[in-house]
């Protein structure tokens, strides 16, 4: 009997102290927010054993921006499991097809247009660099943003709108708002096409590549040891005359030292910060849960 309960006080005190410590990461990630001047910070951290360890207004909705390019990924990837599309194949790119005000490797490379390229290459662009024109281009080869948002529908994901291409939010600064998410929504996406139950493996393996190949470096990743395995897209928005900015965001899959992912999205909104400190912002959230999450694991040891 004595052997139980001393069992049953073990098990109390470690779900105690699980508690206890979430209590103290979430107090530390508010402190971080609060020295900042931004409007809203929703935050979702999915742990390694597939619990939610730290939500910060993670069902509430925020502007997406370029993390949707993230979504459109799956889509076309989704395609090629059906083999209604190849990664070979070749899409033509006319020149009407290329922005010029815009953030754009691809319209660097080929200003005029007038070019065929693997779409492959095309969703690399997109992913992996943001390419601004690369997503209209993927959204205009799979049916625009209503295929995308009637497959996100399909896949189980309620908190989402995806309404409005690359070239809407260049045109309008409302239209940057459109096409949003939740922090919870976010995560829960990723865990799940990390497990692979949303697209083939080798296809979810195209999708990590992408993502671990993301050209921005100061966000998720910017604090965390050299060498940590980050898979994940970013989204970014325009300032406003006035210095607002509607949306600095990372999502993303972090590989622990001992192998082990977690999931977390950060979404920085409508802030009157530089570029530069919402990037420091996302990197500092995301260091302090990395350090939760390695310290707990060494003390399970």
């Amino acid at each position: 009997m004595r052997r139980v309960v001393l069992l049953f006080i073990l098990m109390l005190s470690s779900v105690v102290f699980a508690f206890a410590q979430q209590s103290s990461l979430k107090s530390d990630v508010q402190a971080l927010i609060a020295k900042s001047k931004v409007s809203r910070v929703g935050v979702s951290v999915i742990g390694p054993e597939g619990n939610d360890i730290l939500d910060l207004k993670s069902g509430e909705r925020f502007p997406m921006l370029s993390v949707f390019k993230f979504h459109i990924g799956l889509y076309v990837l989704h395609l090629v499991d059906k083999k209604e599309l190849t990664l070979n194949q070749l899409v033509h790119i006319d020149s009407s097809d290329l922005m010029k005000n815009t953030w754009s490797p691809l319209a660097k490379l080929y200003p005029n247009g007038n070019v065929d390229l693997p779409l492959e290459k095309i969703l690399s662009y997109t992913i992996s660099q943001s390419d601004n024109n690369g997503c209209d281009i993927l959204l205009k080869l799979v049916g625009g943003p209503d295929s995308v948002q009637n497959y996100m529908k399909k896949l189980g994901v309620k908190d989402i709108s995806i309404v409005a291409t690359e070239r809407d939010m260049h045109a309008s600064w409302e239209a940057q708002y459109k096409n949003w998410t939740s922090p919870w929504a976010a995560t829960h996406l990723l865990k799940a096409m990390d497990e692979n139950r949303i697209l083939s493996r080798s296809s979810t393996s195209v999708m990590l590549k992408f993502l671990m190949e993301t050209a921005i470096t100061d966000r998720l990743n910017g604090l965390l040891p050299k060498g940590t395995k980050v898979a994940h897209k970013t989204g970014t928005s325009g300032v406003s005359e006035a210095g607002l900015t509607p949306a600095t965001n990372d999502i993303g899959i972090i590989e622990l030292p001992n192998g082990q992912h977690y999931y977390i999205a950060v979404f920085v909104n409508d802030s009157w910060e530089s570029d530069k400190k919402n990037a420091r912002l996302i990197a500092e959230i995301s260091k302090a849960v990395w350090d939760y999450l390695v310290k707990s694991k060494t003390r399970l040891k």
